[in-house]
């Protein structure tokens, strides 16, 4: 088979076929998805039906396991997690809000691999948002606003005690574990140059991003606020429609990303798995 890589023809995304992810994949194949990961942002594989052995290898080919600190893996692994909802589940959606996965860890992930398991006729699209494109579309005189800042990211907002999926968080199938490591802090450029590329981008948005070094609390999260509506502009946005037996991989140092609803009555299950930061290898 011919590797066949096809842009959505919006903000980022490809379709990739031509390839069996359910076989080992040698090294040119390899090089050639991962230049394509860096280009696109967003790679969507139809038809694999990849079952945990394969979503496990496919995710060692761009580097070690990332740590999911407040998801419990599913039994008998320690590196994947179940993204799921029930048919009849009534909390809140989960990850519906812009956001790139962990970034409030010292080295947050390079990406994210979703794998389908089950998925429902209609609705549950992802959708990502190009964070390099926000940031070149950004007018001279802003951009000089937000260059040299330094962000203050914590999970504390989510994943504390007392926060959106601790205490309070009911009826929820999702195996979450909230905890007081979540109030912790760690500091990351507001506009990064992308370990691999060089290109420059936002990284994060609020939400985890508490802060911003140096400001005052109003005046920081006024910034972050008005940042926001412009990260997740609809010129900047890419939206995954899911299919049986897909699988999508995504570069969290790039894009922003966040669940849709849409299928009441449906359940939806996927597997993920984390990509560890760039080690320049």
């Amino acid at each position: 088979m011919a590797l066949r890589v096809e842009p959505s023809g919006g903000a980022c995304g490809a379709r990739v076929t031509g390839v069996d992810l359910k076989q080992p994949l040698d090294a040119e194949t390899v090089a050639a998805l991962r230049a394509a990961w860096l280009e696109h942002h967003v790679l969507a594989f139809p038809d694999q039906g990849l079952d945990d052995d394969g979503l496990e290898r496919f995710t060692r080919y761009f580097g070690a396991f990332g740590d999911d600190p407040f998801f419990a893996p599913i039994p008998g692994r320690r590196n994947i997690a179940a993204i799921r909802r029930e048919a009849d589940e009534q909390s809140p959606l989960f990850a519906e809000n812009w956001h790139a996965d962990w970034s409030f860890q010292a080295r947050p992930p390079a990406g994210t691999c979703l794998n389908a398991v089950e998925i429902p006729p209609h609705g549950g699209d992802t959708l990502f948002a190009n964070q390099h494109l926000a940031w070149e579309a950004l007018p001279p005189d802003r951009q000089a606003i937000y260059a040299d800042l330094i962000a203050v990211h914590s999970a504390r907002l989510p994943y504390a005690p007392d926060g959106t999926y601790g205490a309070r968080d009911k009826g929820r199938s999702m195996d979450i574990r909230p905890s007081e490591a979540a109030l912790a802090t760690q500091t990351h450029p507001l506009v990064p140059a992308h370990p691999e590329t060089g290109r420059r981008g936002f990284y994060s948005t609020l939400g985890y991003i508490i802060g911003i070094e140096g400001m005052a609390p109003d005046q920081a999260v006024a910034l972050l606020m008005e940042l926001q509506q412009w990260q997740g502009g609809e010129r900047f946005v890419f939206a995954q429609k899911w299919e049986p037996a897909m699988l999508v991989m995504w570069d969290n140092r790039s894009v922003l990303h966040r669940a849709t609803g849409g299928y009441e009555g449906y359940r939806r299950e996927l597997h993920r798995t984390t990509i560890a930061a760039w080690d320049g290898a």
